[in-house]
């Protein structure tokens, strides 16, 4: 599980995530990573959004779990100060391969935008 520190809660996080960061869409689900300069030294961390229309709240919640527990072995390869904040699209039985590639390509995508920069 993620620990608290790397949980991404505050509203203006996740709208600063959405809307000035990297985005990648995959068929089930849309990632977003914020690379931030003035945050070097804190550490990386995930937000989730899983809307209504996904699920009931209990298809939500199982959906949320699976997915923080498959990006939390990733958080030691974000930056420090990076926002990440993965959107469910859909549901589906298992989010692991995808949130693993979801989470490598746009680690990918942030070193190539850096390095043109």
């Amino acid at each position: 599980m993620l620990p608290k520190s790397a949980r991404l809660t505050a509203g203006e996080d996740f709208a600063k995530a959405t809307k000035s960061g990297l985005r990648l869409t995959t068929t089930n689900l849309v990632g977003y990573l914020h690379l931030s300069n003035t945050d070097a030294a804190a550490p990386a961390k995930c937000g989730l959004i899983v809307n209504k229309s996904v699920g009931g709240s209990v298809t939500r919640h199982r959906i949320a779990r699976q997915i923080r527990h498959s990006v939390a072995p990733q958080m030691g390869s974000l930056p420090n100060g990076s926002l990440l904040v993965i959107r469910v699209l859909k549901e589906v039985p298992l989010f692991i391969d995808e949130v693993t590639n979801l989470v490598g390509s746009l680690l990918s995508r942030s070193k190539k935008s850096s390095s043109s920069s």
